[in-house]
């Protein structure tokens, strides 16, 4: 469970969330939407304890982050943060990267070596776990990192635009999948954001509308269509709520040059 309380965070005099309270349950997929700039990946290092907010309180499984070191390294231990752009090392292999990020989260040794071969296979990167990762191409340096995120095995997984990045078709479909499972099966509580609603349609548990740093929604996909007013895919209803006035200005436009 992750629970924010009147979170507030700037850049500067320049507040990029405000206010902020939201609560996340134990299972869920929640999906933080918006235009670029508007405070997503903000609110996701809030929560994964990289930023520390000027205000409020940030809760992970009932205990409070940067309250007391013990407290925090068990978030820690139970959690995994993945930016968009994460730091790979060049000139480890690809699997030398993953068994080392298994034994930072103490996963038995056998188990790890195991977990390590299926997910080099799965994402298509078997031929390359020898190889040193400055050789990957940026998409399969994207596979990597998801993969550096699923072996620490963890209940709790916060990701950055993890669809993006040069991620071929069968990694999409792959990540979706392991997605799903986890959720399903394990009753992991994952977060990710997206700029791209058509990607996430059909995992999230629930979705949240960022917009100038608020909280502009926070429902589930039929929640969300029946605050809109609109039936339609995600992306569409989505627009009530991101862009209301780029709407507006679009008729405008064609009334006046695309009669």
């Amino acid at each position: 469970m992750i629970e924010l309380v009147d979170v507030v965070q700037h850049y500067g005099v320049r507040p990029v969330v405000k206010g902020v309270t939201v609560r996340i349950d134990k299972g869920e997929v929640v999906v933080i939407l918006g235009p670029n700039g508007m405070g997503k990946t903000t609110l996701l290092s809030v929560m994964a304890g990289v930023l520390w907010p000027q205000r409020g309180e940030v809760w992970i499984h009932g205990i409070k982050r940067r309250e007391s070191e013990e407290g925090e390294l068990e978030i820690r231990k139970n959690s995994v943060y993945l930016p968009d752009k994460p730091w790979l090392p060049a000139n480890r292999t690809g699997l030398e990267f993953l068994l080392t990020v298994g034994a930072l989260y103490d996963i038995e040794a056998e188990r790890l070596m195991d977990h390590a071969a299926v997910l080099l296979e799965l994402f298509d990167l078997g031929r390359l776990g020898d190889s040193p990762i400055r050789s990957y191409s940026a998409g399969q340096k994207k596979k990597l990192a998801l993969c550096s995120a699923l072996i620490a095995e963890t209940p709790l997984l916060l990701l950055d635009e993890p669809f993006s990045g040069g991620l071929d078709p069968a990694g999409l479909l792959t990540f979706k999948r392991i997605i799903q499972r986890l959720t399903r099966r394990q009753k992991s509580t994952i977060v990710l954001t997206s700029p791209v609603p058509e990607l996430v349609e059909e995992i999230a548990t629930r979705i949240m509308v960022v917009r100038d740093g608020e909280v502009a929604a926070f429902d589930t996909l039929d929640g969300l269509k029946g605050m809109a007013g609109h039936r339609g895919r995600l992306g569409e209803v989505l627009e009530k709520f991101m862009f209301p006035e780029t709407n507006v200005k679009l008729e405008s436009y064609f009334q006046e040059f695309l009669p």
